[in-house]
């Protein structure tokens, strides 16, 4: 992931993509904060996580990006402000490129049939655990608004079966 972006902001600054250069800054600067916000209180730093808590906590911000992006972007549109909205997309665009395949619908489904069997949830209260390990497998693949919504309706189905 760091050589992908790494790569990508070399060939924008060759190419004069002023859009994408910006964007691929941005995100370079949000990976820089959050791996400044790990470091310890008195100043040293934590351990270098692994890459794939790495790779995960990476995706969640950029998901987080392009949300915050998202929602500026229907914001714009509602003023009228179409050229901003635009702008938006595009960095939502890029910031896309360093995102995994998102699931599908059924993709998403069978994913939560899995969680939801391995780790025995069988009622409401066990949403927040489903959702706790969704989000730590699927990280930047996964819609988590939706998810939950179908944890929910399927855990409430099988709470009701389980009653009758």
């Amino acid at each position: 992931m760091r050589a992908k972006l790494a790569a990508a902001l070399e060939e924008a600054s060759k190419l004069d993509e002023q859009t994408r250069l910006a964007t691929l800054r941005l995100i370079n600067a949000a990976i820089r904060d959050r791996l400044a916000s790990r470091n310890a209180p008195n100043g040293e730093d934590v351990e270098t996580p692994a890459e794939t808590s790495w790779d995960a906590d990476v995706m969640q911000l950029l998901g987080t990006m392009i949300a915050q992006r998202e929602d500026s972007a229907r914001a714009y549109e509602e003023s009228g402000r179409l050229e901003l909205a635009e702008r938006e997309r595009a960095e939502i665009a890029v910031i896309r490129e360093f995102m995994p395949r998102p699931l599908d619908e059924a993709e998403t489904k069978r994913a939560i049939n899995e969680v939801m069997r391995a780790l025995g949830a069988d009622g409401i209260r066990d949403i927040s655990k489903v959702m706790a390990a969704l989000k730590s497998q699927y990280a930047g693949r996964m819609n988590f608004g939706k998810a939950g919504v179908m944890v929910r309706e399927s855990l409430c189905k099988k709470a009701k079966i389980d009653a009758e």
